[in-house]
């Protein structure tokens, strides 16, 4: 919410319109009353609508959005410059460069010659260039600046774009129209509503009425930048590192991975010596388990070599049989003899 006071509004003359025989019927709703032949601005109505211009640029410029600047009346043309400088936002307060929005890559080439000139230096004449044609590229530098020296920082179309007289600056809207841009202005009592998406009710030709309402957009583009640059410390500067979707793919997939390794990691390395003592002192048990082992293929053994263990003893028993013949044998030879 913007911080200004309806006191602020009088004070600036911002409750001013024009003559009411120049008014746009489409403005009758914003209009409070008539006084001497003019209208008079509802200033409720108007601190409403600042509040929504204003949340509507803070948030704008907090997601990374520029704000173009654009008043080339002379009541406007110093204030759109000062405040546009001062919290670092491109700026039209000349001349409105037919195509500067729609055909920027053209206006792109300008600025880049612009930026050539401004590499010379046309206090030295042994560079190659002769004095005259010094003071051409001179010339050429100072005409550039002037119709393009605000717009120097400006990369690519605006998010939105700051009006002061909508009747004015009507290439500018139609331009902004035709890409989509959202339109912030002045809309003085003989303007066209429809032409703003985010109009403010005002005065448009007081210079204090321009200053303030200017200077409020501004502000609301300094709230914003503050949150731009706040937003990293608070997510733990992730998109300052790295604002890259891949990055933040590998972020949602990590969570679930991550806490799971060094899970199974850390009882694998305390189980790890936990294993190996047991097997140190069971060492003795797996030797007697191994005799264990070695019965049962004994007994398994014996399943198929048992006749041939049985047959070894069979022959054992044969030949002390084969003994006690010979000795039956023998009693009767004893016996003859007697």
């Amino acid at each position: 919410m913007a911080a200004i006071t309806i006191r602020q509004l009088l004070d600036a003359g911002v409750h001013f319109g024009h003559q009411t025989r120049r008014w746009n019927p489409k403005v009758k709703r914003f209009i409070l009353t008539e006084r001497s032949g003019i209208h008079i601005i509802d200033l409720q109505q108007s601190l409403a609508f600042i509040d929504q211009a204003y949340d509507f640029v803070k948030d704008t410029v907090a997601h990374g959005g520029t704000v173009l600047f654009v008043g080339t009346k002379k009541q406007a043309q110093e204030s759109v410059a000062e405040q546009a400088t001062r919290v670092g936002q491109p700026y039209v307060n000349e001349r409105w460069l037919g195509g500067l929005l729609t055909n920027f890559q053209t206006v792109s080439q300008r600025l880049g010659r612009m930026k050539e000139l401004e590499e010379i230096d046309y206090e030295d004449t042994t560079q190659g260039f002769t004095k005259k044609e010094l003071l051409l590229k001179k010339r050429e530098l100072t005409k550039l600046q002037k119709s393009l020296g605000g717009i120097r920082t400006l990369q690519k179309a605006p998010s939105a774009m700051w009006v002061i007289d909508p009747i004015r600056e009507h290439l500018a809207i139609d331009e902004a129209k035709k890409l989509g841009i959202p339109v912030i202005g002045i809309l003085d009592s003989n303007a066209d509503p429809d032409d703003l998406q985010y109009p403010i009710p005002g005065n448009d030709d007081a210079i204090r009425s321009v200053a303030l309402l200017t200077k409020v957009i501004a502000d609301a583009v300094a709230e914003g930048l503050i949150e731009r640059h706040q937003k990293p410390e608070a997510e733990g500067n992730v998109s300052a590192v790295e604002p890259l979707a891949e990055w933040e793919r590998e972020l949602l997939e990590q969570p679930s991975e991550a806490p799971e390794a060094p899970a199974e990691e850390k009882p694998a390395a305390k189980k790890a010596p936990a294993a190996k003592a047991p097997a140190a002192k069971k060492a003795p048990a797996a030797a007697e388990k191994k005799p264990a082992a070695k019965k049962a293929p004994a007994a398994k053994a014996p399943a198929t070599k048992a006749p041939a263990a049985k047959k070894a003893p069979a022959t054992a028993e044969k030949k002390p049989a084969a003994k006690k013949a010979p000795a039956k044998t023998a009693a009767p030879k004893s016996a003859e003899k007697k």
